[in-house]
């Protein structure tokens, strides 16, 4: 099964309507920025906004950390309580500013895997905090899904993040996963690379502290 989560059946969440001015503000300001073919959430996706040949890469970055900064907590539960292009958005942004007050939320929400693409960002917010209670959510959620042939979902950007963590904290807690026909190597079949997948999180989270002028 390719990576088509959808929200489990009990789940409550927010939908952008305009009878909610609350969630279509948040949006507006932070979500949906740009024009529609270049909004903010996709060049999010996947780390677009890295490309070497983004037009206009230095005042997206510049917009982007800005808005990490300002954004309320209240405004960012408001955002994870909506769809994906809400969630990715407030993860990215949490990651940025490492509000690690978020990290239990993120880290249920990774587990539970309710909907597409989000999991890049409670990734990436995890590996941008970088404690050894992150690396504990990260490996929950490969011990979970690893074994999981059916579904391809955030595993990837998990193992990068854990990849990433022990690296700056001198651990080891993805090596078990990536010993000799371990449960990497059974997930992965070949189709994802460790090393260029934990080099992409690194660039990305280099992308988000330096000067955007310099991007």
């Amino acid at each position: 099964m390719d990576h088509q989560q959808q929200p489990h059946e009990n789940a409550v969440m927010r939908y952008p309507r305009e009878d909610d001015p609350e969630l279509m503000e948040a949006i507006r300001r932070y979500v949906t920025p740009g024009e529609r073919a270049n909004r903010r959430y996709l060049k999010l996706l996947g780390g677009q906004f890295a490309r070497h040949d983004v037009p206009d890469k230095a005042t997206f970055l510049r917009a982007l950390v800005e808005d990490a900064h300002q954004i309320t907590d209240h405004e960012l539960g408001v955002l994870l309580d909506c769809e994906w292009r809400s969630r990715i958005t407030a993860a990215w942004l949490i990651g940025i500013s490492r509000r690690d007050q978020f990290r239990e939320r993120l880290g249920t929400m990774l587990l539970a895997s309710e909907l597409v693409y989000a999991g890049q960002g409670y990734c990436f917010a995890l590996a941008r905090l970088g404690t050894e209670q992150d690396a504990e959510i990260l490996t929950a959620y490969l011990d979970h899904y690893l074994p999981r042939d059916d579904c391809q979902y955030d595993q990837p950007w998990a193992l990068a993040a854990l990849l990433r963590i022990d690296e700056l904290r001198g651990t080891n807690h993805a090596g078990r996963f990536l010993q000799p026909d371990g449960l990497w190597q059974q997930w992965a079949k070949g189709r994802f690379d460790a090393a260029a997948q934990k080099k992409h999180i690194d660039e990305l989270s280099s992308y988000v502290d330096k000067d955007p002028d310099l991007a």
